[in-house]
């Protein structure tokens, strides 16, 4: 899956950016408060997609 496609995903899940690690993005769920990281890669596994959509509680992508 594409970066792109998966943040687009998270911030029309109600998921919204709110900083930047070393390689990674910071990402909240604003209804409840789950957060995660999304790794700066043009390509993230499928896998990995849907551990981070878990983590923050919305739906697969």
């Amino acid at each position: 899956m594409k970066r792109n496609q998966l943040v687009k995903h998270l911030k029309a899940s109600g998921c919204e950016w709110y900083g930047e690690g070393a390689r990674h993005s910071k990402f909240r769920n604003k209804t409840t408060g789950k957060k995660s990281t999304v790794p700066r890669h043009s390509e993230i596994d499928n896998d990995l997609a849907k551990d981070i959509c878990k983590q923050l509680g919305v739906a697969r992508p």
